[in-house]
């Protein structure tokens, strides 16, 4: 990923996608997230000039689905990552929706054909990114009770999981948060 174009490489060979002018991918890393119809996409947050932030999913075909944008310059997210995490076998992606700011946890779900991620749950008071960082913290896990999400709360003082109980996110607290904490975590320690 290098700010106005992605490779993809897969069994169809490299791809690269590019960006208008206004728009650049924000992140440390594409993520790779299955698709529920079969193959994969890269979930990546793209940024444009004037409208801000968004969280999409590209294919070799280009753009498959996306959220909206978040409306103002300046203003961005930070992606969890992307599974099943309700087990009703739809795709849903996790991302903390302006971590400096609104400091809430979005899941939206992907569904075949619809160019929409569309939201199906939220919780305010939760964060995964400090200023200056170089890195996101948290993601997900499955630590054999299906997949859940890994994050601070909004002070960075608790480090909790979270669960998608159909439209609402459930909170266990794991203890003071530290990257140490949250990296343990994420390998069900």
């Amino acid at each position: 990923m290098e700010w106005g174009a992605l490779r993809l490489d897969g069994p169809q060979g490299p791809v690269l996608l590019r960006l208008p002018d206004t728009r650049v991918f924000e992140d440390i890393a594409p993520r790779v997230v299955p698709l529920p119809e079969g193959g994969w996409a890269a979930l990546v947050v793209e940024s444009d000039l004037s409208k801000g932030a968004r969280l999409a999913l590209y294919t070799h075909a280009g753009l498959l689905a996306a959220t909206g944008f978040i409306g103002q310059r300046y203003r961005w997210l930070a992606p969890l990552g992307g599974a099943d995490l309700d087990d009703d076998g739809a795709l849903e992606l996790a991302y903390v929706d302006r971590p400096h700011l609104a400091k809430t946890l979005r899941v939206v779900r992907y569904r075949p054909g619809d160019p929409q991620l569309r939201e199906v749950a939220a919780r305010p008071g939760l964060t995964n990114h400090r200023i200056g960082w170089d890195f996101i913290s948290g993601g997900l896990r499955d630590c054999g009770a299906g997949p859940e999400m890994v994050l601070a709360d909004g002070s960075f003082s608790r480090l909790v999981s979270a669960r998608l109980r159909g439209a609402e996110i459930a909170l266990q607290d794991l203890g003071p948060w530290s990257q140490a904490g949250s990296e343990a975590a994420l390998r069900c320690r």
